[in-house]
């Protein structure tokens, strides 16, 4: 017996539970080194903000918020090193692998409405161009872009690497990949950097710095205030097409959604499934993405009633586990039925025969062509069948009408065979309801008091 507490104790605030799973994190050494560049991050943030004040420049802001992305991208780190030291709960069954991806498209959705604010800025700005100072332009620009390629280079942010990896080129990265292969063809050995592709991180962070460089150097010799403006709208553009690869990718995860380039492979996992021995039907199968590089599925399995069980699981896991990670399969054997004969309920008045009367069926053939045994036509070349049913009819059932007329007479049996062909002119033979043949065993009708046999005389 546990241990009973008198006072309940009080559930933590939101917080509480913050500050917990923080504290949580913060125990790991390796999260030490992510801290340090969020502090160093948020000072530079800081000057970086003063200097786009004193400068008036749009373009220095909107490189700023580069840097903020680099804050954004600190957290998403801290959260996946969070999300590996937590274990499946009963809440979340399939972990919490899903929050780093959440992290990813709000930090890529926050970048391209920065980028967005920026090109409403620089709409306005425009109409009505203010005076722009250089004095800290290239500083900042400088600060900002090492800050930036330090903080990318150093630290290893395994969900937006993978998702820069995964994600379709933006239009930036299309444009750079081919200038890179008219340079590769002359020095072949810068293809290991600039091919297949660049780290569009790192090639926004380049970008930026050569279109406010450029500013910097027309306002000087021209006083040309416009290009600060010019700047600006390219640093947003470049900052949207970068970022929405990752949000479109990302998004569809969070959809559930089954990624294109492993489709093929699943559908012929499915078809070798399909062929195991034991295995009738795989149907019902869906496949999701959990998170970044770990692909979740549930199917049903259909096997026969002969099959082992644990077998038939232990071989389909085999071959999807190369593929699916986080599995369910239900297996169920042939649920097959064997046929009844009858399938309807019967009333209770038809079961009493005295209160109801058959109509009698035309006659199908002739009675000299019949077999007086069999409902076959007599052929003296063949032998007689071994079994032989009263069936006139094949496709003809007999048709049941009430009887309003009481008969004074009850059910009896009679032992003896009629001829068919009586059966035939008279009508379908029910016992007690006429002379006719009433079933298989050959009884017909018998006088209206039991205890006598066919001729009438009591019975031994």
């Amino acid at each position: 017996k546990g241990t009973i507490h008198l006072f309940r104790k009080s559930q933590r605030s939101l917080v509480g539970k913050l500050t917990h799973e923080f504290r949580l994190v913060a125990a790991d050494r390796r999260s030490w080194k992510i801290l340090l560049f969020g502090a160093i991050n948020l000072i530079c943030i800081g000057f970086l903000l003063m200097w786009c004040s004193s400068t008036n420049s749009i373009a220095l802001t909107a490189y700023t918020y580069l840097t903020i992305f680099d804050l954004f991208s600190l957290v998403t780190c801290l959260i996946s090193y969070w999300v590996m030291m937590k274990k499946p709960s009963p809440v979340y069954s399939f972990g919490f692998e899903r929050f780093e991806v959440l992290a990813v498209f709000a930090s890529t959705v926050l970048a391209q409405l920065g980028a967005l604010f920026i090109l409403k800025e620089s709409v306005e700005r425009f109409l009505e161009q203010p005076e722009i100072h250089t004095g800290r332009l290239l500083v900042g620009t400088f600060v900002a872009l090492f800050f930036n390629l330090f903080t990318m280079l150093s630290i290893k942010n395994k969900p937006f690497a993978y998702v820069s990896e995964a994600a379709s080129t933006s239009w930036l990265q299309e444009h750079v990949a081919d200038l890179s292969r008219s340079i590769c063809g002359i020095v072949p050995g810068l293809s290991s950097i600039f091919l297949p592709r660049m780290n569009p991180f790192v090639l926004i962070d380049i970008a930026g710095a050569l279109a406010l460089c450029i500013t910097y150097m027309l306002i000087e010799i021209n006083n040309y205030f416009a290009v600060d403006t010019a700047s600006a709208i390219a640093i947003a553009l470049m900052t949207f097409g970068t970022m929405y690869p990752m949000s479109v990718y990302s998004g569809k995860v969070l959809l559930q959604t089954t990624p294109p380039h492993v489709i093929g492979q699943l559908d012929k996992l499915i078809r070798e499934v399909s062929t195991l021995d034991g295995v009738l039907e795989v149907r019902n199968e869906h496949f999701w993405t959990l998170g970044f590089g770990t692909l979740a599925g549930s199917v049903h399995v259909r096997i026969r009633r002969d099959a082992n069980e644990q077998m038939v699981l232990a071989h389909v896991t085999n071959r999807l586990y190369t593929l699916v990670s986080t599995l369910t399969v239900q297996i169920f054997k042939d649920d097959w039925i064997r046929p009844t004969l009858s399938s309807v309920p019967i009333a209770n008045n038809i079961l009493n025969l005295s209160d109801h009367h058959i109509i009698p069926m035309p006659s199908l053939k002739a009675a000299d062509n019949l077999s007086p045994v069999t409902s076959t036509p007599a052929k003296p070349s063949s032998p007689p069948p071994e079994f032989s049913f009263n069936t006139p009819g094949k496709n003809m059932n007999p048709v049941i009408l009430l009887n309003t007329q009481t008969k004074p007479y009850g059910l009896g049996f009679n032992h003896g065979s009629a001829p068919y062909s009586s059966v035939l002119n008279q009508g379908l033979g029910i016992p007690g309801m006429g002379a006719a043949q009433g079933f298989r065993t050959g009884f017909a009708n018998v006088p209206s008091r039991y205890g006598t046999n066919a001729r009438g005389q009591p019975r031994p």
